[in-house]
């Protein structure tokens, strides 16, 4: 599986016109694999150029980016490369659905890669399933399907290509709440199962609270922060001051320790609010 490091990474639209304008500086950081990673950032803050330079859809204005040691823009060959080991999930991909049945649209990165029939429809079978798309739905049109079954087989057809990153850009933007829950739920499962690297952008707290070991946090283009949920969601002013929240959870246990309520430990998920205020509880009654 990979492992991605980037080094001194530096990105700069337009550069030389009275528009130049710089998203990422100097960014280094390594990405190992397996990770569940959430990048969170204010808007404009350089997270989602950052992470269209992992598999090389925008090209460093200075710096690398290496998969396994190798310079990913070194040459063509190399970019096209990346392509298949990284995917990239844009923000409303159901936009971007455009064949005529949902199988066939699923299918469309595999059979780019000129596989066999079979294997093409064992990939599609699987995607599906990790992002629970049914097989009645193969023959119908995407353009009949609801938003949530929409963003689904979107993102089916970037796993039916297995790569071994996957890069999520704000895939629950636009959903109802069951909606969120379903598609986050099902891209954890697609990372237990598969052994990849996850990474996904987003604003959504709640949603790196529960489902992410790692967040990284960017700032008018540099990471601010980088580490667990515990570390980074015990910076809570730090957090507010570039833009962000604090989970639910933890602005509740926050308010509550103001009051004198004695919450143990971390307290950043509803499970961990709820077992805090039971161990609350008997601490006061004993």
């Amino acid at each position: 599986m990979a492992v991605i490091s980037v080094e001194n990474l530096t990105h700069t639209y337009s550069a030389g016109t009275p528009f130049e304008q710089t998203a990422i500086r100097d960014v280094s950081v390594t990405l190992t694999q397996g990770e569940s990673i959430f990048v969170l950032g204010h808007t404009g803050s350089g997270k989602s150029t950052f992470v269209q330079h992992l598999n090389a859809l925008l090209q460093p204005t200075r710096g690398t980016v290496r998969i396994d040691g190798e310079d990913i823009n070194k040459d063509k060959i190399s970019r096209r490369d990346v392509k298949r080991r990284v995917g990239l999930v844009f923000q409303y991909p159901e936009y971007q659905l455009f064949e005529e049945t949902v199988a066939e649209d699923i299918a469309f990165g595999p059979k780019n890669m000129k596989l066999s029939k079979e294997e093409i429809n064992e990939r599609v079978r699987e995607a599906a399933g990790f992002v629970g798309v049914e097989e009645s739905l193969f023959s119908r049109s995407p353009l009949e399907l609801s938003g949530g079954q929409k963003r689904r087989v979107a993102i089916a057809g970037v796993i039916a290509m297995r790569p071994e990153v996957l890069i999520l850009d704000e895939p629950t933007a636009g959903l109802d709440p069951i909606g969120s829950r379903t598609i986050m739920e099902n891209i954890r499962n697609y990372r237990e199962k598969s052994g990849a690297t996850v990474l996904v952008v987003s604003h959504n707290m709640d949603d790196a609270a529960r489902y992410c070991e790692r967040l990284i946090v960017f700032d008018h283009g540099s990471i601010r922060m980088d580490g667990t949920p515990e570390q980074v969601f015990a910076h809570t002013e730090e957090l507010m001051d570039v833009g962000l929240n604090v989970p639910k959870a933890a602005e509740i246990a926050a308010a509550l320790r103001k009051r004198g309520v004695p919450l143990e430990g971390a307290v950043f998920t509803h499970d961990q609010l709820l077992r805090a205020l039971r161990r609350a509880g008997e601490v006061t009654s004993c």
